[in-house]
């Protein structure tokens, strides 16, 4: 699999990550077990979890995969911390917090140090200077390797960004943001993605097949064993509208006149966005995995990107684009 650097520094991770958001809730050791195993022999690197993905059980699941498995080394792990269940206060960016979850995260994982930390949401309640000494003291101490942040709108993202690199002292550049972006969701292009272009921020696009839905196993109803007949049926239910409808169908077609699958073309589509590190996958099997990593091999045709851009196309006006062409 082709390696891409995570931003502007010298990490190398490969362009499709793995992730483990159902890791310890709805997949099982086994089939995580099949996962990690059919992601590293395709030559995949980065997996990203996080603190709160199964209350802590997606961190010690692939925390007793590593070396059983997949040496350590040929991963880069990539995992969050901020985010709490309170109900209050979704999200903690405390110093004391962060450095707290982080090892947490490491006893779980059973590892020394992650590749790639990153805060998972923007804490108004905490000076964001403190958040950002936090990612600081993690790299300085060796349990984290690079730092990033997740779920950051555009000037969040660029104020961070901007003072770790403009802020006295040892500051830690931030390597990466994660943020949900496909074909379906292209919010991220109306001031984060130009900001992280500007900053060297990579960006690791979360839910690239606009929650499965893009695969276009919803056109014809909820199938009973997707995530959209389950409990996570309210996560997936903003995307079954008719604006959604149409991008699919789209999507369809493009497969068709290149005689792939809808999912190769959606994933190729967002994996090679400028800004673009490597989408993040949720698989649920070893199956659907297989599927998504074998757009390894595909480039999308310039007229099916641009004819894909147009149907998606969000409204971007004032002040997103030059003001004096409106």
């Amino acid at each position: 699999m082709e390696q891409r650097h995570l931003g502007r520094t010298g990490l190398r991770v490969s362009r499709i990550g793995l992730g483990t958001l159902t890791w310890g809730r709805d997949t099982g050791e086994h089939d995580a077990a099949e996962l990690l195993k059919v992601f590293w022999e395709a030559g995949g690197t980065l997996v990203d979890t996080a603190d709160v993905y199964g209350d802590g059980e997606a961190e010690y699941l692939l925390g007793q995969l590593i070396e059983g498995l997949v040496p350590r080394r040929d991963l880069v792990i990539s995992t969050k911390a901020g985010s709490v269940p309170d109900p209050d206060r979704r999200f903690d960016g405390s110093r004391g917090h962060l450095l707290a979850a982080l090892d947490a995260s490491l006893a779980r994982l059973g590892t020394d140090y992650v590749d790639v930390w990153h805060v998972h949401a923007f804490d108004p309640g905490t000076p964001l200077e403190e958040t950002l000494q936090a990612l600081d003291i993690a790299v300085s101490s060796g349990r984290a390797r690079y730092a990033g942040v997740s779920n950051f709108c555009g000037w969040q993202l660029a104020k961070a960004a901007t003072w770790q690199l403009a802020a006295p002292g040892v500051r830690t550049r931030l390597a990466s943001t994660q943020m949900e972006y496909s074909l379906l969701q292209r919010g991220v292009e109306r001031e984060v993605l130009p900001a992280a272009l500007d900053l060297g921020v990579g960006l690791l696009p979360s839910s690239p097949l606009g929650r499965g839905v893009l695969t276009g196993k919803y056109r014809d109803g909820t199938p009973s064993d997707s995530r959209g007949g389950s409990h996570m049926a309210p996560f997936v239910a903003p995307y079954l509208d008719d604006a959604a409808s149409s991008i699919v169908d789209a999507v369809t077609t493009a497969a068709d006149g290149l005689a792939v699958t809808p999912l190769q073309v959606a994933l190729a589509w967002v994996r090679d966005r400028p800004g673009v590190v490597a989408p993040v996958i949720g698989a649920r099997n070893a199956q659907q995995l297989t599927a998504a990593l074998s757009v390894e091999t595909l480039s999308l045709p310039d007229e099916i990107c641009r004819a894909l851009d147009d149907v998606s196309a969000p409204v971007h006006h004032y002040p997103d684009h030059d003001w004096s062409t409106l």
